[in-house]
């Protein structure tokens, strides 16, 4: 059936003009359904020495995504190479895609009578490495270029799955089974799995990463500012999570996460790599990741649902240079007032809608301020209907740097190299087995920071810190994830 429907669509593409634009590929035959491929049209001439490319998209996505408002096919095609396109579960784990995308390169490679060459975005690398590896691909394929793939996970998926962010992503549909797995805590453990395995190697892997942000409060600005805390970043990955220590880094720019993955962007950097033979002399070596990059304390998270009115109270130290306010909501219609501790109002809020994979759909209504009063802030809402929220405060502070988050075994801890900083820690974790979530809410006693013995799982834990240092208050909020195996073994960054 789906050699039928290759060659159909194949067929279509013959009768369209060589110079035809990637608006009209898939037109009469719309991407989005599972296992489908496409095979896209035939330049005049292809060199021997061309590999065919296979285009393997992220989450939340689906094959269009690689000519919808996009010139990589175009820019594949005027540079001579045969392309092919894929949808998988756009919402699925990197099990269930590996599975379904290691049948269909078996497919595309007898298709082409030659290996292909992957080029994957975001999650699709994950996907394409569990088809390779576990599901025993790697033969039909030549090697690997991911395009800030979370090779180690995202910590914005740490975030859905929050007790402070799940009322708002539940109601999103932003929790599904490929958020879920790319949660840092279980990427750690598919490293576990992956990195160790008799197959990681057959294909070599070249990585990219991006640290432009989107424009201010978009989806990736707002991205950008969460993940800051964790080192350079695109605005859904980070530098350091797109890398792999057995691969080789080709470019980190100023892409954001939805640039990197355009033809204009990055096709001829990586364009020498889709040949036969691959000149790697002169490229960077191999990527170096950290997997001991402390969090800093950037940040302060509060959510919830409500109807009629609700009210959050932030609290700015002394010697803040700015603080942004972000109220994430599914409504854009949410009334909005910021206080400041004299009660200066400010209601200005630019509003955008959220288009990134982890809270689609979502209402970014954001503000920054420069050189805040020092107090107690007040955000006001108002609705006229019940309303799921996320506020998302980011400093731009010294104290982000006082005190940091580590994890030792089955016990976080909060280290401060300064003696005068008091820390008070308040721990939640939302416990999840299979991807289901089995206990909400569970508090530690006595601000104890060790997990409890809940059994194998995603343990998603939120640490809510009120601080001070002299006569300067802070609060802050971590949100780290957690795997622990059948054994009782720890897996997390």
């Amino acid at each position: 059936m789906i050699k039928k429907i290759c060659m159909a669509v194949f067929t279509l593409f013959l009768l369209l003009p060589s110079w035809s634009q990637a608006g009209s590929f898939g037109k009469d035959d719309p991407s989005g359904v599972p296992g489908q491929w496409y095979v896209g049209t035939t330049p005049t001439y292809v060199a021997p020495s061309k590999h065919p490319i296979l285009f393997v998209h992220g989450l939340n996505s689906s094959s269009n995504t690689w000519w919808n408002e996009n010139n990589m096919y175009d820019t594949a095609f005027q540079n001579g190479y045969e392309t092919a396109f894929i949808d998988l579960y756009p919402t699925k784990n990197m099990w269930d895609n590996g599975a379904l995308l290691a049948q269909k390169i078996s497919d595309i490679y007898h298709y082409y009578g030659e290996k292909v060459v992957i080029v994957a975005h975001s999650k699709g690398g994950i996907d394409t490495q569990s088809a390779l590896v576990h599901y025993g691909a790697y033969p039909y394929v030549s090697r690997v270029i991911t395009l800030s793939t979370p090779h180690y996970g995202s910590q914005l998926a740490d975030l859905a799955y929050s007790s402070w962010a799940g009322w708002l992503t539940g109601i999103l549909g932003s929790k599904n089974d490929a958020t879920y797995s790319l949660q840092t805590g279980y990427m750690s453990y598919f490293r576990s799995e992956t990195d160790h395995h008799q197959n990681v190697n057959k294909n070599p892997i070249y990585t990219f990463g991006g640290t432009k942000w989107g424009s201010f409060g978009s989806s990736l600005y707002w991205g950008g500012l969460y993940l800051r805390a964790y080192g350079s970043n695109d605005g859904a990955v980070t530098v350091t999570n797109s890398r792999l220590p057995y691969g080789t880094e080709l470019r980190v720019g100023d892409w954001n996460h939805s640039t990197i993955k355009e033809g204009s962007s990055t096709f001829n950097i990586f364009k020498n790599y889709l040949n036969e033979a691959t000149n790697t002399s002169g490229i960077e070596s191999q990527s170096m990741v950290d997997s001991n990059v402390a969090e800093n304390a950037a940040s302060f998270v509060r959510g919830g649902e409500y109807s009629g009115k609700k009210q959050e109270k932030v609290l700015v130290e002394h010697g803040a240079k700015a603080v942004t306010f972000d109220w994430i909501s599914n409504s854009p219609s949410s009334q909005l007032i910021l206080k400041d501790p004299g009660k200066k109002v400010n209601s200005i809020f630019k509003v955008n809608k959220d288009e990134s994979e982890y809270f689609n759909g979502a209402f970014h209504h954001t503000v920054t301020v420069q050189d805040p009063v020092p107090g107690q802030w007040t955000v006001e809402a108002s609705t006229s209907s019940e309303e799921n929220y996320l506020l998302y405060v980011s400093y731009e502070s010294a104290t982000n740097d006082a005190f940091s988050i580590n994890l030792a075994q089955d016990e976080i801890s909060l280290k401060s190299e300064d003696s005068k900083v008091k820390l008070k820690p308040d721990m939640t974790i939302e416990y999840y087995k299979n991807g289901r979530l089995k206990n909400s809410k569970v508090k530690t006693k006595n601000g104890s920071l060790k997990l409890p013995k809940l059994g194998e799982g995603v343990y998603n834990v939120t640490i809510d810190v009120e601080g001070s240092k002299d006569k300067t208050v802070f609060q802050r909020t971590f949100i780290k994830t957690i795997y622990v195996d059948a054994s009782g073994e720890v897996f997390g960054q």
